[in-house]
């Protein structure tokens, strides 16, 4: 059940508090140092978030730059193949640089220029925030510095690439399990030593506040878009909308355009190879509450206490931790979180590519898969997926480890 208390009319005026919480997630849990460069961070973006010129350069690059908005496909042949429910796509693949991302890294780089740095940070996973950041670093003329374990590096070679085309230093990370989580401590702890001349640009809705707040509203595009065009196009909303959730920056800007409507919103988590710890990194589903990365939200946790390891198929979706909005939409009712495995994700991918001729990041396959289930377990009615990602960067991957079917 939803509570009460919770007026979705007023939603973002109320959450996050000033302190950075939705409910009891979130916060700002560093150093003195670095709460004195968040709140530099906090007032400036509060500043600007209501300038008519930032407001009206923002859309602007989102139009002449991006190539917004990005349209809603029927996957009619899909749709067919599975029975009389209807699946659409809002496909942010088609955003510039193949994903949702750019979405706020060039809100967050035009911030940076605002605030007089001279160089931006960021840790990427599948390289699609790298690729989105980079971009934006070319665009504004900043230094740009991205953080990247060796295991995802080898994955996502063809992103690797981008980056460097694109001007941006890819820094190795390669203690610990050398994924995600080590590349957002290894840019954590560079920014902690250059935040005077640099913003750190996170890639998701995690982070101490006023990060999950900025990227969330950075992000709110997308459902804006969606719930607009979704009605030009029907003349209805989608009964179901889905999102794929690994740190839940495409599914916290898609949900947030629904969240005071009828419709069905549901999280797809990553199961990878399944259930037991280590083996996936679904931590709505099966994660306790704890603090990491400077917030607090549902974490994986080992026998210690600490962030524990883990795996996914897609190398954006391997995180330890959720956003905190998650964590708060889930203990609210509002979004149901569930899980989709390495092997119904690869299934997807193929299966949208051969279908509809879209080539799906497997971040992306999660929510396809999904949408594919749910699709089955429907009379009638529609469902609206976002499309978070193309699927370029993890074709040599895929066709090395998955033979084709």
């Amino acid at each position: 059940m939803i509570l009460k208390d919770v007026d979705f009319n007023n939603y973002f005026k109320n959450y996050p508090n000033d302190e950075g919480y939705f409910g009891r997630y979130g916060g700002c849990f560093v150093s003195d140092e670095l709460k004195a460069a968040m709140r530099e961070i906090n007032d400036a973006y509060f500043n600007i978030c209501q300038s008519r010129r930032f407001i009206s350069e923002l859309r602007r690059i989102r139009k002449e730059f991006q190539g917004r908005p990005t349209p809603i496909t029927h996957l009619e042949r899909l749709s067919n193949q599975i029975g009389n429910v209807h699946i659409y796509a809002k496909r942010e693949d088609l955003n510039h640089s193949g994903a949702h991302k750019l979405n706020h890294c060039m809100g967050e780089a035009l911030l940076a220029k605002y605030m007089g740095k001279k160089k931006v940070i960021a840790e990427t996973g599948a390289g699609q925030h790298g690729v989105a950041l980079a971009t934006a670093a070319a665009h504004f003329g900043l230094e740009c510095d991205i953080y990247m374990g060796s295991v995802d590096i080898k994955k996502q070679a063809p992103n690797v690439a981008r980056m460097k085309i694109l001007g941006a230093n890819v820094v190795e990370v390669t203690h610990g399990l050398a994924t995600l989580k080590e590349a957002v401590d290894a840019a954590f702890e560079a920014y902690a030593k250059e935040y005077k001349d640099a913003i750190y640009c996170i890639g998701s809705v995690l982070g101490p506040h006023p990060f999950p707040m900025m990227v969330r509203d950075f992000q709110h595009v997308v459902g804006e878009e969606s719930r607009e065009q979704f009605l030009e196009m029907t003349g209805y909303l989608p009964d179901s909308i889905v999102a794929c959730v690994g740190g839940g920056s495409n599914a916290a800007g898609f949900f947030s355009g629904f969240l005071n409507d009828p419709v069905d919103i549901y999280g797809v988590e990553p199961l990878g190879r399944g259930a037991t710890l280590g083996d996936h990194a679904a931590s709505l589903n099966y994660g306790t509450e704890g603090v990491m990365h400077g917030f607090n939200s549902i974490m994986l946790k080992d026998e210690n206490g600490e962030p524990a390891p883990v795996y996914s198929v897609a190398s954006g979706l391997d995180y330890p931790s959720s956003g905190p909005e998650h964590a708060f939409w889930q203990e609210l009712g509002r979004v149901k979180y569930d899980v989709i495995d390495d092997e119904e994700a690869i299934d997807a991918f193929f299966r949208l590519s051969r279908l509809e001729g879209i080539i799906p990041a497997i971040e992306s396959s999660h929510a396809v898969a999904y949408a594919m289930k749910l699709a089955k377990e429907k009379k009638h009615g529609s469902i609206l997926l976002c499309l978070s990602g193309r699927g370029d960067k993890d074709m040599d991957y895929v066709l090395e480890n998955f033979p084709m079917k």
